[in-house]
C-alpha cells in the first residue's frame, strides 16, 4: 500500500489541503501515520477514493453527517443495497421538498419585481423594500413562503 503525503492527496483528489484536514478533524477519514523521520502526514492512497465519494456525497446535497452515515453503511458486511436505496429515496424527498421551496421563493421574488417599475425612485418609496418590510401586500406576496 504506497503512502503519499498531503499536498499529492489534496491534488489527486480536487481539493485543497485544508479540506484534507477539515475531513480528518471530523473523522470523514482516518487519521494518517507520521513519518518517522520528518513527522510529515503519511496517507494510504485508498484517502483519495474515499475524499472523492465524500465530495461526490456532499455535490449530491449530502450533509456530512449523512455521509458519514453512507461511509458506516458501506463499511458494514450486514448492509443491503435497499438500507442504501432508503437513503438515497429520502434524499430524493428533500431536494423535491426543496424545489417546490424554490419556487415559490422564485414566484414571490418574480411578483416584487414586477411590482417596481425601477428607475430613479428613491430606494425608501421602493415597493420592494416596502413589501419586505410588512406594507402593502406582505400578506399575500411573502406568506407563501412561510406556510408549513
Amino acid at each position: 500500500m504506497a503512502k503519499i503525503f498531503i499536498g499529492e492527496v489534496a491534488k489527486s483528489a480536487g481539493v485543497n489541503f485544508e479540506t484534507v484536514l477539515f475531513y480528518e478533524r471530523r473523522e470523514l477519514t482516518a487519521e494518517p501515520q507520521r513519518s518517522e523521520n520528518s513527522n510529515y502526514r503519511e496517507y494510504p492512497s485508498e484517502v483519495v477514493t474515499r475524499i472523492r465519494f465524500i465530495k461526490l456525497a456532499q455535490n449530491l446535497g449530502f450533509t456530512l453527517k449523512e455521509i458519514q452515515e453512507l461511509l458506516d453503511l458501506r463499511s458494514s458486511p450486514h448492509t443491503t443495497c435497499a438500507e442504501l436505496k432508503a437513503r438515497v429515496d429520502e434524499k430524493i424527498s428533500t431536494v423535491e421538498a426543496k424545489i417546490k421551496d424554490l419556487r415559490r421563493i422564485k414566484n414571490v421574488l418574480t411578483k416584487l419585481s414586477r411590482e417596481c417599475a425601477g428607475g430613479r425612485i428613491p430606494a425608501s418609496e421602493c415597493p420592494i423594500l416596502d413589501a419586505m418590510e410588512g406594507g402593502k401586500n406582505v400578506a399575500r406576496t411573502i406568506s407563501p413562503i412561510y406556510r408549513t
